[in-house]
């Protein structure tokens, strides 16, 4: 079987990790422990990297949604026999409700069969493949289900046709009639653990508590302004990529799917960077979910610890985990032979210059929810507050993770800057008198350097870099966090260059030669459109950009404007994030308000 496209997957999450279906039925990844531990069906990186297949024979069209509020995944075939219904779900715990939802999952992948009409023929294919296919194991019948243990991990197959394994697979032919339901679901377990109670298939909704728990989570969170179920749905997918024991927000649910076909640049998103966690916090704000910033502020506070003089961490595990050295997958052929496969992402030694200010700024967007501020996340403001004023001289990897040098990125020292301000904003709930006039002092000199030496005359724009003539889009941010206003003559000229030379049909590449457009640039450059108050044309804008998404809304994290090939892991949190943030930023020029720094997210 050749890869899938990208954007022909589905999402399906539970709180601790995230499965992947395909519009033929194909689950094609699933990290069942958590969302960075190995997989078990791993088809999207390697056609024999292990599947779970459920499907009508023959020839079909294929039309799905996910049932209204949730991210459970309705898929109806239309066959020349009849119509056959997939539900699939990856289940929630019975009467979890609200910001409850994902703690305490059963992790178990639910897959209901419905017969809509006539008579159609099944097939079903369960090849499971341990940590990104190294391990085969074998099936093993017991108490009428089928179980397969290798090394730490257990899953058990039960559903309500008997299942006969041929050695490592099962493959299972059968007719559905209308009105007829069967079932299967699939458990992990840990080997030497406590298996917990997954839904019994014999159940008359067994996705019923699932369908619950998310639709209880969407009610408790509108969106008051335009696009409000889009931004609905952006937030499920934002919440779908948290993992809920700790509040860790993974970048993407997946690792190594590539941002150019054939190419190298294919890393591991699965873990949780600070930036990617604090936009969402902003995003998640703009979509009414502000109440739990305390608990994910802790979560940051634990993971960093004291900082001091050291370097700031930017990513973690989902669990604070530091050391997320890369190994390379062997056994895994790639998405469209794209290697390597990564498991890991060495991004973690680097130093980003941006993470203080993204911190510090999320704190004070939610500061109303942190008071009182705990003494942890109060120290680990200030302590980012110092790294900046000490550190925002020195060059770094920038935002987009080079690695082949470090220089002075000036969306880096933007993001200094806004360090320096929000600590100076926060004032005595942070600092002393002395520490609040010296964050001033640095903050004026930031911003007064910046301003010389980002900006380029021969260009006529502010550049990626201090002494680049390189476009970048990073700059977009500028206006966005209240660096400087949109309407200013040389930020204008900024994103007029920009969306010329890096812009293709609106959509936006970060620098000239990225090999595809990036979403969330796409996205910036609406909100700066917006901010400069051509809302018009902003909302077009919008408009193409939103639309790129796959029939499910979801986005990856880049797009190919020659092919519309959607590229990149999938999906992003960088992507959703920008179009809710967008959808805000429209939403707030259409009441006429102008910028306010009290307001702006």
């Amino acid at each position: 079987m050749a890869n899938d496209r990208i954007a022909d997957h589905g999402l399906l999450a539970d709180g601790r990790s995230a499965a992947l279906v395909d519009r033929d039925g194909s689950v094609n990844w699933w990290s069942p422990e958590r969302f960075d531990a190995p997989s078990v069906f791993a088809r999207l990186l390697d056609p024999d990297g292990g599947h779970w297949s459920l499907r009508p024979h023959g020839r079909f069209e294929v039309h799905r949604a996910y049932l209204p509020g949730t991210l459970v995944l309705r898929t109806v075939f239309r066959t020349r026999q009849g119509e056959v219904a997939v539900t699939d779900g990856l289940a929630l715990e019975p009467g979890a409700r609200g910001h409850e939802i994902g703690r305490r999952s059963p992790r178990a992948l639910v897959r209901v069969v419905e017969g809509i009409s006539g008579v159609v023929p099944m097939t079903m294919s369960y090849c499971p493949r341990f940590e990104y296919a190294r391990r085969d194991a074998y099936l093993v019948p017991e108490n009428g289900a089928l179980r397969v243990t290798a090394g730490p991990t257990t899953l058990t197959l039960t559903g309500t046709r008997p299942l006969v394994a041929a050695t490592d697979q099962v493959i299972l032919d059968f007719e559905v009639h209308a009105g007829q339901r069967e079932v299967f679901t699939l458990g992990y377990a840990p080997t030497y653990g406590t298996a917990p109670a997954v839904p019994d298939p014999r159940h008359p909704d067994p996705l019923a508590e699932t369908v619950r728990g998310w639709q209880s989570w969407a009610d408790e969170h509108p969106f008051h302004g335009d696009h409000a179920d889009l931004v609905q749905r952006n937030a499920l997918v934002l919440q779908g990529l948290t993992y809920q024991p700790s509040g860790a927000v993974v970048a993407a649910a997946t690792t190594s799917l590539p941002e150019e076909l054939g190419g190298d640049r294919n890393y591991d998103y699965r873990y949780a960077w600070l930036r990617d966690f604090c936009l969402t916090l902003r995003a998640l704000w703009v979509a009414a979910c502000p109440t739990e910033a305390g608990r994910l502020f802790d979560w940051v506070a634990s993971a960093v610890g004291r900082v001091g003089a050291n370097r700031v961490p930017v990513m973690f595990g989902v669990e604070g985990e530091r050391d997320l050295d890369e190994q390379t997958m062997e056994t895994l052929r790639g998405y469209a032979d794209s290697r390597p496969v990564r498991v890991g992402n060495q991004a973690w030694r680097q130093r980003q210059l941006d993470v203080p200010g993204e911190v510090l700024d999320a704190a004070w967007r939610l500061r109303d929810h942190l008071t009182p501020m705990p003494d942890p996340i109060r120290d680990l403001l200030r302590d980012l507050a110092d790294q900046a004023a000490a550190n925002w001289r020195k060059p770094d990897a920038g935002m987009w993770e080079a690695r082949d040098a470090e220089r002075h990125y000036l969306s880096s020292k933007v993001y200094c800057w806004v360090a320096l301000d929000r600590a100076v904003r926060f004032g005595d709930r942070l600092g002393n008198a002395d520490e609040v006039a010296r964050w001033a002092r640095q903050r004026d000199e930031v911003r007064e350097v910046i301003l010389r030496q980002g900006w380029n005359a021969g260009v006529g724009a502010f550049t990626g870099a201090f002494g680049s003539d390189r476009l970048d889009a990073s700059v977009l941010v500028m206006p966005i966090i209240g660096f400087l206003p949109a309407a200013d003559p040389r930020m204008r000229a900024t994103i007029d260059l920009i969306d010329q030379r890096l812009g293709h049909g609106g959509l936006v590449r970060r620098w000239d030669g990225d090999p595809a457009t990036f979403h969330l640039c796409s996205f910036w450059l609406v909100q700066c459109l917006a901010l400069a108050g051509e809302r018009d044309r902003a909302a077009r804008l919008f408009e193409t950009v939103a639309s790129r998404a796959n029939d499910l809304g979801l986005f990856a994290e880049q797009l190919d404007a020659h092919t519309g090939e959607q590229l990149g892991n999938f999906p992003q949190a960088f992507s959703h994030i920008g179009l809710i943030l967008a959808a805000w930023q429209l939403s707030t020029a259409s009441t006429g308000a102008t910028y306010s720094e009290e307001g702006f997210p």
